[in-house]
Parts: structure tokens; C-alpha cells; sequence
């Protein structure tokens, strides 16, 4: 098999994060080349779009995480076939993806000025976001997003839950998804509890 090294920050969580899991469910082998935030300055004009994650297959490299996502989602059973279930998970990996950016804005703020942008994102676009993730989740069954089945979707809602609630996002409270989106903290411990999810991180010493 050819050598697949996907470069991304040394830290669970992000945007790496669903195709690592995609990945190792899927059962294939990759590098997993974590970046100290020095490295990523030092490698970033060297990068396609000067961003991360990328991805090295053939010697070739890649970009956008979403074509990740379905590629080894694909790979491991976690993408629909049928092309409106497709639809309803590519809606929600963009949702995710709208948030993440809006968060990264935030990123090298400080004082008052941080803890009104952040208090400005859990008040507009994280409350809109969750809250219409929550309502998608409930139509699609209360249990996953698409097609019936766990999906790359799941993953990356998944992903994103657990970071909110960590803790670890300042002015962010941990119980914030439980207040505004409670039906996505309970899917976030379905999708945990998952053979495949609970394998990747056991196999991360976690």
C-alpha cells in the first residue's frame, strides 16, 4: 500500500480529527505527523494553501479535510450511497466546518476584546449552529444524521461536541452544548461509545 501520512496539530480534536478516526476504522495505515505549532510556522509556504491538515498520498499533496472525510468514510462504510443521504451528511460537515472558522477568528484575541467575541459566538453563529444540528438530528431520528447509520457526519459532530465541552476554550463554558443542544451531548456519548471510536482512542493510550 502506498505511504499516507496526514499532517495536522499535535492535539485531539479539529479538523484532523474525523478522518483520523475515518481512517483508523477503515483500517488503514497512516502516518500520523502531529505538529507543534513552531513546525507548522516553519513548513506553512510550503503547504498548498498554507494551512493544515494535508494529506500525502504517492508522494502528492492534499487538501480540504471534508474531501478526506468522504474519501476514507467511503473506505470504512461511513458514507451513504444513496445521493440525498449524502446530501444530509455533507450539510452537516459544512455546518461544522462554518463554526470552526468562525472560532479561529477568535484565535489571538485577548482580554475584553476575547471575551466579547466569544460571548458574540455563543450568541449568534455556535447557538444558530447547534441548535439547527439538534433539530436535523431530531428529524433524521434522534439516533444519526444520515442514511440511518453512523456516518463521517457523527464523527465530525462528535468531534466538535467533545471540544466544546472540554473546558478548554476560554469563555466557552463546558456545559454550553448541554444548554443549547441537548440532543447532541447525547449523541456525542452514542458516537463515543461506538466499537470503532473506542478502539482509535484505546489505541492512543486514552
Amino acid at each position: 500500500m502506498d505511504k499516507i501520512t496526514l499532517s495536522y496539530f499535535d492535539f485531539d480534536g479539529g479538523r484532523a480529527e474525523p478522518t483520523r478516526i475515518a481512517m483508523s476504522i477503515a483500517g488503514i495505515t497512516f502516518e500520523d505527523d502531529r505538529l507543534s505549532f513552531e513546525k507548522f510556522r516553519e513548513m506553512r509556504e510550503s503547504t498548498p494553501l498554507n494551512a493544515v491538515p494535508i494529506l500525502e498520498i504517492k508522494g502528492k499533496t492534499y487538501t480540504q479535510n471534508n474531501a478526506m472525510n468522504r474519501y476514507f468514510g467511503k473506505q470504512a462504510g461511513l458514507y451513504p450511497s444513496d445521493p440525498w443521504q449524502a446530501f444530509l451528511c455533507d450539510e452537516v460537515l459544512e455546518m461544522i466546518d462554518d463554526m470552526s472558522l468562525a472560532m479561529v477568528r477568535t484565535f489571538g484575541l485577548e482580554g475584553d476584546e476575547l471575551v466579547q467575541a466569544r460571548e458574540n459566538l455563543t450568541s449568534g453563529p455556535f447557538k444558530r449552529g447547534l441548535q439547527m444540528l439538534d433539530k436535523r438530528l431530531e428529524a433524521a431520528g434522534d439516533e444519526w444524521f444520515a442514511d440511518n447509520n453512523f456516518t463521517v457526519a457523527d464523527i465530525k459532530v462528535y468531534v466538535y461536541v467533545k471540544r466544546l465541552k472540554s473546558g478548554g476554550l476560554d469563555h466557552i463554558p463546558a456545559d454550553y452544548p448541554d444548554k443549547i443542544a441537548p440532543r447532541l451531548v447525547q449523541h456525542m456519548e452514542r458516537v463515543a461509545a461506538q466499537p470503532g471510536v473506542v478502539a482509535y482512542y484505546a489505541g492512543r493510550g486514552e
